[in-house]
């Protein structure tokens, strides 16, 4: 009898060099995803050690988290980002390493632009010197972030020493309500399980949920696995796969094209194949979510309660939840719909698709900001995906309604580069981290989906996008 082997397991044993006794493992790299913030000293380490890139063909470089994403015809302002930067082009130019630089109509953030290449393809072990790597796992492939000097490895000899992670199943069944994304979705989850929940843990996400989303809502789903404390997150590969990938600059083309989606086909997880845990989900309970706190699994629904800690009865829980109301200026009991923010921002690897831009339009078509928000940001999450939302008039909705259009990049996700919060700024955020100062020093982050951000910078404050129009 042939074993019923997981999807995860099938990519990792296709990709297996070597392995030890105690499990080390040898791993073959298909794709690396380089961008400005973890690179340079990786290419220090090559140069001080006389190594040159070993596979460039392999490797595909972006600009993302430095970059501007007001006017960029005067270059960078900052001298340290301008410096990360400048270091990247410098390095690929003298390794060869394709790029898509700062003014290239391709530019945009990695896990954005690799899917939407094609340099993303079901099957591969994909890695970037980013943690949200694990997004483009959602075309049936291995994909996690790495470290630095992991990167200089894969740099040298494209591979990765790695130890296998257990299996878990994310089972999702039934229709997602009206109002209701997967951003929703992987938060629900990740409040379920605690970011903790998936330590150890490559999660396959399956259901009939997950079979009905696009690609797009793939993506977010599997981009959100890293904060439930995932190393990877992956979705097997169905005809939503390929007719997304078919046709694409790095795609298979001809025979090729063939020989790949026959193989494609193949990755999923096999009738009967043993997980070491198992999450179910029933999507019709699910509704919009807010997190609350300074952790995405610090999250209620919409319609719910800031938590109260005295009703905690963990004293570890109990602190670490007082200690966030503090942070973020709430007090228990408070109703999530009271919460008013300063700031919204529509845009990160988690949320700058088409399809969230289309849906935070949907909710602000013929409205305008309210006045007690300071500023409201759309930043497309590549050039390709801004000129065709500008193609169907999504920037002229975002504008009349008192959105700022922008570059794409990472933008406000994080402080790195001008899109900040200032200390004490409440934001209704897509991106995927609330953490302290995760948007700037001081600043309060509630993680949201694309409509229920529009919908909060239309009223001011968050609302029930199932009921509000």
């Amino acid at each position: 009898m042939l074993m019923q082997t997981t999807l995860y397991d099938k990519l990792w044993d296709s990709h297996a060099v070597h392995s030890e006794e105690d499990g080390t493992t040898l791993l073959y790299i298909d794709r690396h995803l380089v961008h400005e913030v973890t690179s340079p000293q990786a290419f220090d380490g090559l140069k001080l050690a006389g190594r040159k890139v070993w596979r460039i063909n392999a490797n595909l470089a972006v600009a993302d988290h430095n970059v501007p994403t007001t006017d960029r015809s005067q270059g960078i302002e900052d001298p340290v980002s301008r410096l990360q930067v400048d270091t990247l082009d410098k390095n690929c130019a003298e390794h060869g390493i394709n790029e898509f630089k700062m003014n290239d109509p391709r530019q945009g953030i990695v896990h954005v632009i690799g899917p939407e290449q094609g340099a993303t393809l079901p099957g591969m072990t994909l890695v970037c010197g980013d943690s949200h790597t694990s997004t483009h796992g959602a075309l049936a492939c291995l994909a996690f972030g790495i470290g630095t000097s992991e990167v200089e490895h894969v740099l040298a000899t494209q591979t990765l020493i790695a130890r296998k992670a257990r299996n878990m199943l994310v089972n999702i069944e039934g229709p997602l309500p009206r109002g209701v994304s997967s951003k929703d979705l992987s938060l629900a989850f990740i409040g379920q399980i605690g970011t903790a929940g998936g330590t150890g843990y490559a999660i396959e996400y399956a259901g009939s949920t997950v079979r009905a989303l696009s690609m797009e809502a793939r993506m977010t789903l599997c981009n959100m696995s890293i904060e439930a404390g995932a190393r990877a997150g992956m979705i097997a590969a169905d005809d939503t796969t390929i007719n997304y990938v078919r046709g694409r600059p790095f795609a298979p083309q001809g025979p090729m094209w063939d020989h790949a989606v026959n193989y494609w086909r193949t990755l999923k997880s096999d009738p009967g194949s043993k997980f070491d845990r198992v999450v179910e989900i029933d999507a019709r309970t699910v509704k919009p979510q807010v997190t609350w706190g300074t952790s995405p699994e610090m999250v209620v629904a919409v319609d719910g309660r800031v938590p109260d800690p005295e009703k905690e009865k963990d004293a570890s829980r109990r602190e670490g939840m007082e200690r966030a109301l503090k942070y973020m200026g709430l007090e228990p009991n408070a109703p999530i719909q009271n919460i008013r923010v300063d700031k919204v921002f529509i845009g990160s690897c988690t949320n700058s698709r088409i399809e969230d831009l289309r849906a935070a339009a949907a909710y602000v078509q013929g409205k305008r900001i309210a006045s007690n928000i300071r500023l409201a940001l759309v930043v497309p999450g590549s050039g390709l995906v801004k000129r065709e939302a500008e193609r169907e008039g999504l920037d002229r909705i975002f504008r009349d309604a008192g959105f700022e259009w922008r570059e794409p990049g990472c933008s406000m996700c994080l402080g790195m580069n001008d899109d900040k919060l200032a200390a004490g700024e409440r934001s209704a955020s897509t991106s995927n981290r609330n953490f302290e100062g995760r948007q700037g020093a001081g600043s309060r982050t509630h993680l949201v989906s694309p409509a229920m951000a529009a919908a909060a910078a239309i009223a001011g404050h968050f609302v029930d996008v199932r009921t509000w129009r």
